[in-house]
């Protein structure tokens, strides 16, 4: 037992308690009183700690290169849609747009994607409306002119993506496109017309909401195969509404109101024929509502994986297993994320000889920069199926809160100042109805981003690019090419219910660079899937030849390289997919190579290797 206090001090305990607890009950009511809860970031504010602290001042040595706006000069007069929205998703997810040099003259030709108009039309206003996909042919004096009738491929309908592949491997690359509805093949007839082909292939009768396509030769049998998206099962009987940052969003619009689609892959037949084999192989993806795919030999295997953007459900990244199938790896290399993901970049930006990727994101979200860690764990096994991780740097390197206001859709890696290093260009839109008139999306800058270098990252330089970026559009597909051929990427810009705009790259020129242009034989005569490994000094840079398929766009099949103060590039690599190596050594800058399998190495003899 305690000893008895004195009855003085046990008046004295007494009161300190008491006071002690009358502290306690007083400074609890005092900040109850002032609290105030964490209200949640709503897009637009600048918040301290949260939207400024990764601010980044444009360094004094950043390129002095502007985008220009020549669509008009240039003769593009697209403009996308036909009349006023109605409310219904696939009204707002279109389109893309892609480049090739369709005639084999040298020169790179433009395919437009286009939506007719509101899903409400009759067949006679379907017919009639004045929105359709178009097809502008190069001139070689930096002017189109537009050829789609002419050429067969005047599509009216909601068309979503494009894609040039020559699938029959006859030297001229045909075209596919996808839309809410059907897909469509056009066969490349050699003399600047198309016929359709889509029923005599195989790829007909797949009715849905069909998004991004991308060509590759997956199983590696010198045939191009075809994958295609799948984003939802849309149906516009709904017209409930949800209240998403302060703005109502009707369900029609909502992705999440509806199922996904499931994905295809065609695999090619060898005789112009395709079967659809997507369960199959393990690419059906069917809980993912996929806009964007990508394929890359992320693994350094020689056997070209597969990453699918979904939005509101996970990524998915399939790791091609060399026998037809496919093993889903997402979670394992920490990119099985759940965001609205909409477009994808593919490439080296940190100089590091392996494959990275950029994902666009819904708003509030922030964008993905997943580098790939196969550099750091060299050291490990390294065998044929190894396994790939990939870490979220976005932040990092500055492209991850810059974008928390931003809906990204469009994206490339691409070298713009030619300086060897992969800067990166994001097409911003809104996909919230503005609230004052409902029928038009809201509008948003378009952003660029250069690259200073794995210790520094990438700076938002928009503000001294170009007056295009101090303008607003609903901005979706983008696809960039040396449209000139005067040695710099361009970029084209497809914005929904908006024109469509050619950006000149002025100034990307004053550097050197390195253009090559592959041919397969053995392998697909597209040549996608090749990689190219060039060396410059103390730099490498990697590229692989139509890994870039962003969002339902496609860039030039034309790998270019910025080399800088260089003359001379000191190696070029080239691998492809047949297993074939060719290394060309001393070349000199500003000129565009033209290589065919197993012809023109200029050094020692070709390997083989499987």
């Amino acid at each position: 037992m305690l000893p008895t206090l004195p009855r003085r001090k046990r008046r004295v305990l007494f009161t300190v308690v008491i006071a002690a607890i009358l502290l306690a009950v007083i400074t609890t009511v005092v900040v109850l009183i002032s609290f105030t809860p964490e209200a949640p970031y709503r897009p637009g504010e600048n918040i301290a700690g949260l939207t400024s602290d990764l601010d980044r001042t444009i360094p004094s040595d950043y390129p002095r290169v502007r985008f220009k706006d020549v669509s008009a000069e240039a003769g593009l007069t697209f403009i996308h849609f036909s009349g006023r929205r109605t409310t219904q998703l696939p009204e707002d997810m279109g389109s893309g747009a892609a480049w090739a040099d369709y005639d084999n003259d040298g020169w790179q030709d433009l395919f437009v994607v286009n939506m007719a108009g509101s899903l409400d039309l009759t067949p006679g206003e379907l017919q009639a409306s004045t929105a359709h996909c178009e097809l502008y042919h190069n001139n070689g004096d930096g002017t189109f002119t537009e050829v789609s009738a002419a050429a067969g491929v005047d599509y009216r309908g909601w068309g979503m993506a494009a894609a040039w592949g020559d699938y029959d491997n006859d030297g001229w690359t045909d075209l596919f496109v996808t839309s809410y509805g059907e897909n469509l093949l056009f066969k490349n007839n050699r003399d600047g017309t198309f016929s359709g082909w889509t029923k005599q292939a195989g790829l007909g009768g797949q009715k849905g909401f069909w998004a991004g396509a991308s060509w590759a030769d997956y199983d590696r049998d010198g045939f191009l195969d075809l994958y295609v998206c799948g984003y939802v099962k849309y149906t516009a009987e709904s017209n409930q509404s949800s209240l998403q940052y302060d703005t109502e969003v009707p369900s029609s619009i909502n992705p999440s109101s509806f199922s996904p689609e499931r994905n295809l892959l065609y695999r090619n037949n060898h005789d112009g024929t395709f079967s659809e084999v997507a369960m199959l192989a393990g690419v059906a993806d069917q809980n993912g509502r996929s806009l964007s795919a990508a394929w890359c030999d992320f693994n350094g295997d020689l056997w070209p994986d597969l990453y699918v953007a979904n939005d509101v459900s996970d990524n998915s990244f399939f790791i091609n297993t060399g026998d037809g199938k496919f093993h889903e790896n997402g979670n394992d290399s920490w990119v099985s994320d759940y965001r609205g993901a909409m477009g994808i970049a593919v490439g080296d930006w940190d100089g590091d000889s392996d494959m990275d990727m950029f994902i666009t994101h819904w708003i509030a979200q922030e964008n993905a920069l997943y580098s790939n860690l196969s550099a750091q764990f060299a050291s490990a096994a390294v065998a044929r199926g190894r396994r790939v991780k990939f870490a979220d740097e976005a932040d990092r390197y500055g492209l991850g809160q810059i974008a928390l206001d931003f809906i990204g859709w469009g994206t490339s890696f691409f070298d713009y100042d030619n300086d060897g290093k992969q800067d990166l260009f994001v097409a911003n839109g809104s996909t919230f109805q503005q609230k004052d008139m409902p029928w038009l999306l809201q509008p948003m800058p378009s952003k660029l981003f250069w690259d200073k270098g794995r210790q520094e990252g990438f700076f938002d330089v928009s503000s001294v690019s170009g007056e295009y970026f101090a303008q607003q559009y609903v901005g979706r597909g983008a696809a960039f090419a040396d449209y000139d051929n005067d040695g710099d990427i361009d970029i084209f810009v497809l914005n929904n219910g908006g024109p469509g705009i050619l950006l000149r790259n002025e100034g990307g020129e004053q550097k050197n660079w390195l253009k090559v242009f592959v041919q397969g034989r053995k392998s697909n005569r597209s040549a996608i899937g090749t990689k190219l490994r060039l060396v410059t000094g103390n730099s490498v840079q990697v590229q692989q030849v139509g890994a870039q398929s962003s969002y339902c766009s496609q860039n030039s099949l034309v790998s270019h390289f910025g080399v800088g103060t260089h003359s001379k590039v000191d190696t070029l690599e080239i691998e492809w997919l047949s297993g074939r190596t060719q290394i060309f050594t001393g070349l000199a800058a500003n000129q565009v190579l033209s290589v065919i399998e197993g012809e023109g190495s200029n050094i020692g003899s070709d390997s083989l290797q499987r």
